[in-house]
């Protein structure tokens, strides 16, 4: 704070974490100069608001303006991961004992999403075939029906993270680039810790998130 007049702090959704309560009561000893952002988004997505923020910034915007911004578009973003093993959902409490035994049994590949608040079940896979398939169709259902007006607008991208399965992660990227070619591919990146510790190795998602043209 000795050599900027603000700093904009956006940590991850409130929803998911006490990070945004904790700064913002942090915030309140620097008289307004420390801006602190909800921005409902995690991992990849979280990376578009940073980027967002930059382009902002340089455009002149103050902390204040880049808060509205980005709290107004905060839940314009989806997340949907393919996990690859029950076995942390069962050790985190998600799933029980014996229905991670029978998924693992059955090869069911759960489905989570989140969108900005929780992360929840979307859908079971048998195998991960089947599980790359609901990702896709989960994300063209949301760029054709929710945020229609944003891809037309050129306002939308998409991403893939993964947890140390790059190689399969890059691959999927690529798939994603010849089903959407009109709606950019932004980021191949690992899954954030936050969220790998607790779905484990081997998962997959992909997101969709506005962000500035």
């Amino acid at each position: 704070m000795k050599d900027y007049d603000e700093l904009v702090h956006i940590p991850m959704s409130s929803g998911l974490s006490q990070s945004y309560a904790s700064a913002s009561t942090l915030a309140q000893d620097y008289k307004g100069r420390v801006i602190v952002i909800d921005n409902h988004r995690i991992s990849v997505t979280l990376k578009d608001s940073i980027y967002d923020a930059i382009v902002l910034r340089n455009a002149g915007k103050s902390g204040a303006e880049i808060k509205e911004y980005l709290e107004k578009t905060a839940h314009d973003s989806s997340i949907y991961i393919a996990v690859d093993t029950m076995k942390y959902l069962k050790k985190g409490g998600r799933v029980t004992p014996a229905a991670a035994m029978i998924g693992t049994i059955l090869k069911l590949k759960p489905i989570l999403q989140i969108h900005g608040e929780r992360l929840d079940k979307y859908a079971l896979a048998r195998g991960s075939a089947k599980a790359k398939e609901i990702l896709k169709s989960a994300l063209k259902n949301d760029l054709e029906t929710v945020y229609a007006k944003y891809v037309e607008n050129g306002e939308m991208a998409i991403s893939v993270a993964y947890t140390d399965n790059k190689e399969e992660g890059l691959a999927f990227a690529e798939e994603l680039k010849t089903m959407f070619p009109n709606v950019p591919l932004r980021f191949c990146d690992p899954l954030s810790l936050s969220v790998a510790c607790h779905i484990g190795t081997g998962a997959l998602g992909v997101t969709c998130t506005r962000i500035l043209k």
